[in-house]
């Protein structure tokens, strides 16, 4: 039985407040953008042209003329390239700009005017017009969505409570840009020592022009090129190859024992890389901070509209879902943001931004302690609309007789279906507990035994660690003995043991109980023994009394990644339908398991197959 929504008392509801009803809600919902203009399309396209351009453009030539030095420049453009996409899903508004500047400073290079006609470039342009439609018509509709919800709202207009006039913004994120941005600085000071360190010595040493003798490649896979210059030969690691031809001419600069390329006269790209994730890092959340805090100024600005919807809060990310004010179970949702509490009384310590949460509640939600969120009526300040900032007063639950006020810390979102949108409360949460009737209600009649196994999730799972595993020993053994050998007797025994579990992990249940296929053997566990069964981490635990030890499978899947796809996660539904098995001996298969459909475990030959594998890198090497 749907229990009623949690009332707001009269005294807490503005006069004049409008009910935001269904019918004007939908309308609200029609105007979102076209399912062509969605971020996601358009993020993708810009990545996928922006790869196609690095990888098929013209490499930069460094000649002696123009060494291959530091172009600060160009990183720059880096930069806003990089950060252009994440802006295409969180600013729109200021991806125009970044999309602006990037064909701006691709042209200024040339890039583009030397190479229109290459494939890489009129596809990477086309990303770019396709970006830029999708970004106008996402703001129109917006506009269009504030104009429907000022009429629903009507011309009655509140200050917002005095929590939310004291609730502040983005100073996490600028402590963040700041601490990055040091990075960064640190980074760009450690390249112009390096630069300087070039300068004075090459001030001091002999220009020579040598003959290119040889180009080859040394055991870690550099490409070298032979310079002969002055009756010797030197050897000089060098990024572009091709700018070197054997028998052409290179120069140098050389002082005693030390030489250099004058094309390529250091190598500071470790550092150079440093800078640009720091600038890119900071930016991102100097950008998002700014977007914040003036949203929220706007937001405290004078009176707003005001609006009487429901609300609840999501029980698996926290979000807040809004619902009209006539669809008291809440089986539409209209949008949804994520919000923190706001305090009247600490206007400096209240949080700020959505990665301040409130860990005790994590744990309990992690745990499936706490009961799920119920429906809630409220008052919504501010004017709803795609990327706004809004309000709500509503009382946490029917024990609190305190009416809380909340802020949103992200933008507003239309809640309507998309790639890897999900609805509230769905799916279910990891350790909910159905009834045993309606997982009895679901089990196909079988004739034979019951049999859940790894399924397609499982097994990439299974084959990515399996990856890991790999690549692991081979960047341990790659340098020979050393401490760094403890980690694989440290890690390889849990890591085959998960690879194996996760690739063919098997239960069959059968007349007498429970055959559990795990990474090294087969276990029979009798019904009577199993005293529960259920899914935790990603794993089927199956409990049994004291006489008999606990069996685990992990992992079994991913479930966090089958709930974001909105589907059930198989080991959960396998879980589920073991207890209902335990709980009710109808259900349970007639026959008894042969040997040979009791499962085989992997794990003997997966280790026969890892010794095999370091043996081959060993020699390798």
């Amino acid at each position: 039985m749907n229990r009623a929504p949690v009332p707001l008392p009269a005294e807490h509801i503005p006069p004049g407040a409008a009910d935001w009803r269904t019918s004007g809600a939908e309308r609200w919902l029609n105007a979102v953008p076209a399912g062509w203009a969605r971020p996601l399309w358009s993020v993708a396209a810009l990545v996928v042209s922006m790869v196609w351009y690095l990888a098929a453009g013209p490499a930069p030539a460094c000649s002696s003329a123009e060494p291959c030095g530091t172009d600060w420049w160009g990183l720059g453009t880096a930069v806003v390239l990089a950060l252009t996409p994440y802006w295409v899903w969180r600013q729109p508004r200021l991806a125009l700009v970044g999309l602006a500047a990037g064909v701006v400073g691709s042209a200024a290079e040339g890039g583009v005017t030397e190479s229109s006609a290459e494939p890489y470039v009129l596809a990477h342009l086309v990303a770019v017009a396709f970006t830029t439609a999708g970004i106008v018509h996402r703001l129109a509709l917006a506009g269009r969505q504030r104009t429907l919800a000022l009429e629903a709202a009507g011309p009655a207009a509140q200050p917002l409570p005095a929590a939310a006039r004291t609730f502040r913004r983005g100073r996490f994120s600028f402590g963040l840009a700041a601490l990055l941005l040091a990075v960064a600085g640190f980074g760009y000071w450690q390249v112009q020592r390096v630069a300087d360190a070039y300068e004075e010595r090459a001030a001091a040493a002999t220009r020579l022009s040598g003959r290119v003798v040889a180009l080859e490649r040394d055991d870690d896979g550099m490409d070298i090129v032979k310079v002969e210059a002055d009756g010797r030969t030197h050897r000089f690691e060098t990024a572009f190859p091709e700018s070197f031809p054997e028998g052409g001419t290179a120069d140098v600069v050389v002082d005693g024992d030390w030489a250099a390329l004058v094309a390529e006269p250091y190598d500071a790209f470790g550092w150079e890389l440093l800078v640009f994730a720091g600038l890119v890092a900071s930016l991102a959340f100097f950008v998002n901070g700014v977007d914040g805090r003036t949203r929220s100024v706007r937001l405290r600005h004078g009176p707003q509209p005001v609006l009487k919807v429901l609300v609840r809060e999501d029980h698996e990310d926290g979000r807040t879902w809004v619902f009209a004010a006539d669809d008291p179970q809440g089986l539409r949702p209209v949008l949804y943001f994520h919000s923190l509490a706001a305090s009247e009384e600490d206007e400096e310590e209240g949080p700020e931004d959505a990665e301040a949460v409130d860990l005790t509640k994590v744990r309990e939600i992690l745990r499936g302690e706490d009961p799920p969120p119920p429906l809630r009526e409220a008052v919504l300040y501010g004017v709803p609309y795609a990327g706004a900032e809004v309000a709500f007063a509503a009382r946490d639950d029917e024990d609190s007789p305190e009416v809380a006020v909340e802020c949103s810390v992200t933008a507003v979102k239309p809640a309507v279906p998309g790639p890897v949108t999900r609805g509230p409360g769905r799916p279910k949460r990891k350790n909910a507990r159905r009834p045993v009737e309606e997982i009895a209600a679901t089990l196909a009649p079988v004739d034979g035994l019951r049999v859940w196994k790894a399924h397609g999730l499982s097994r990439a799972v299974g084959l990515g660690l399996l990856v890991v595993q790999g690549g692991g020993m081979w960047a341990m053994l790659d340098d020979g003995p050393s401490w760094t050998w403890l980690w694989l007797v440290v890690g390889l025994p849990w890591l085959t043991t998960a690879v194996a579990t996760a690739l063919t992990w098997r239960i069959t249940a059968d007349r007498d109980g429970l055959w559990v296929t795990g990474a090294w053997r087969v276990r029979r566990i009798e019904w009577d023994a199993i005293t529960a069964v259920r899914h935790t981490e990603d794993g089927i635990r199956v409990t049994t009394g004291k006489n008999h030890p606990d069996v685990a499978l992990s992992p079994t899947g991913w479930a966090w990644l089958e709930r974001r796809l909105n589907r059930e996660p198989y080991a959960v539904r396998a879980a589920d339908e073991m207890r209902a098995l335990h709980l009710d001996p109808e259900l349970r298969p007639t026959e008894e398991a042969p040997t040979a459909r009791q499962g085989t475990p992997v794990g003997p030959p997966l280790v026969a197959v890892s010794a095999l594998w370091g043996a081959a890198v060993l020699l390798l090497l």
